[in-house]
């Protein structure tokens, strides 16, 4: 009986967890899409150099933009009702792009994507930090990274697929339109499917019970905490929240006080850092970086595939290890391979070793290092460091650092190519990479099996004993 009991529990945790995570499945399709759709647009719309990268980048001034009000609205109103709003924008920007009739309009549409992204990055992570019990913590939120990487496979075959599926003939002249003579909208507009799966799955999932603790509503999280791990387990974590008082008057301010101070740096830098090691440029400049290496478009095109398949496979190593060896010792390994595969790969530029395979190799390499670590570890640590009563708000800044560090690997990749050439890219790269070795070692603790609220006093003890 306890061993059933005990699979109902973990199908419904699990469940759960997938639901939250397709947040960051439409993260990683809604990123990718873009790349397979840029030439049409461009073509379509007769585009200048700088209405396309406005057209690359609009979502990502989106992204920033929903970051920005998601913390303070999911510590007011529930992790629940803002993950709804974040489908809702998914499946109004993928209707929108399909049908837009002006690149204004199309603009637009990734604009309201962008604040779908910018939503889902923050509160599907959180959510699922606060739904999942200590022990499987690190592997539950690992599972939004694996959705992540997923999302951005799907968009690469499927705009692969609809490309290769233009000279079919279809019933009217509008589905003629869509997926023939203008496809790239029915390459934009096919999030639309699971942007709908993850709104109708969101109306069944509960609130995050640590929200509904914090606004007093004891005996709703008892219930949620009760169908997770047991009644035990709930009343353990509802006596550990009581325990930490409530000391908190709920402000961002609460971040900056000297008791939270390596909190703030961790959220801080950790993010920014898992940006500037240039992942996004491999996954948007993909095609471009093979090309310089004497790959052909469709060799290049493959390689991409590559990639992103090898992203998926090897986050499954933190899915399954991240719980048992703990934060930091994935942390160390992975960086420590991402820089020393950034190196290389720059030295292979320098020296001109550009033909055979080796170019792909440590792309690989450094692919399925930062798929490992920095990917799925960095959304776990974030979601585990911040105090109860402003996590919401704290997570949010984390993840505005994150995007920001997207932003400048998307605006200046294409500028130290051109300018620099690609062995100093990937150099530069290897030197931005690198803080986070030191970050790891000297201020980001261990948190595998720990409860949130053992985390916190963590920093408060931690503060009392060195003042």
């Amino acid at each position: 009986m306890n061993a059933t009991i005990r699979s109902q529990r973990n199908m419904y945790l699990y469940l759960v967890c997938l639901v939250a995570a397709l947040g960051g499945f439409l993260f990683g399709f809604d990123t990718a899409v873009i790349s397979g759709t840029i030439s049409l647009v461009k073509g379509d719309f007769g585009l200048s150099p700088v209405s396309e990268g406005w057209f690359v980048s609009c979502a990502l001034l989106g992204c920033i933009v929903g970051v920005s009000f998601s913390g303070k609205l999911s510590d007011k109103y529930g992790r629940k009702i803002v993950l709804i709003i974040s489908a809702v924008l998914f499946l109004a920007s993928a209707i929108g792009c399909m049908l837009s009739e002006s690149f204004t309009f199309l603009i637009a549409s990734r604009l309201i994507g962008g604040l779908g992204i910018g939503v889902a990055s923050m509160v599907s992570p959180l959510y699922i930090s606060e739904f999942a019990p200590s022990r499987l913590r690190g592997m539950m939120v690992s599972l939004y990274q694996l959705a992540l990487t997923i999302g951005i496979v799907v968009a690469y075959f499927s705009n692969a697929y609809l490309a290769d599926h233009t000279s079919a003939a279809y019933a009217t002249e509008g589905m003629t339109k869509i997926f023939s003579t203008e496809v790239w909208r029915a390459m934009l507009g096919l999030g639309a499917l699971p942007a709908g799966v993850f709104l109708l799955s969101l109306l069944l999932v509960p609130e995050s019970p640590r929200w509904l603790l914090l606004k007093g509503k004891e005996q709703k999280a008892a219930d949620i905490l009760t169908k997770i791990d047991g009644r035990e387990a709930a009343e353990r974590e509802i006596r550990a929240f009581k325990a930490q008082g409530d000391d908190s008057d709920g402000s961002i301010r609460e971040l900056f006080r000297p008791v939270y101070r390596k909190a703030l740096w961790i959220g801080l830098l950790l993010p920014f850092l898992s940006q500037v090691c240039g992942i996004n440029a491999v996954i948007y400049y993909g095609p471009r970086i093979l090309e310089q290496a004497g790959f052909t478009l469709n060799n290049a095109l493959g390689g991409q595939v590559t990639i992103g398949l090898v992203n998926v496979v090897f986050t499954f190593v933190a899915i399954f290890t991240v719980d048992k060896w703990g934060r930091r010792p994935l942390l160390f390994a992975g960086v420590g391979g991402a820089v020393a595969a950034l190196l290389i790969i720059g030295a292979l530029f320098a020296l001109g070793i550009t033909s055979g395979p080796w170019i792909l190799i440590f792309i690989l390499v450094f692919i399925s290092c930062f798929a490992f670590s920095f990917g799925p570890v960095c959304w776990v640590v974030i979601g585990e460091i911040f105090p109860n009563a402003i996590r919401g708000k704290a997570m949010a800044l984390a993840t505005l650092s994150l995007w920001i560090g997207n932003f400048l690997v998307g605006q200046l990749t294409p500028v130290m190519l051109e300018g620099l050439g690609s062995s100093w890219t990937f150099w530069i790269f290897a030197l931005c990479c690198s803080p986070a070795i030191l970050l790891t070692w000297k201020l980001i603790p261990e948190t595998k099996g720990r409860s949130l609220e053992d985390i916190e006093s963590h920093w408060k003890n931690e503060y009392e004993n060195t003042h």
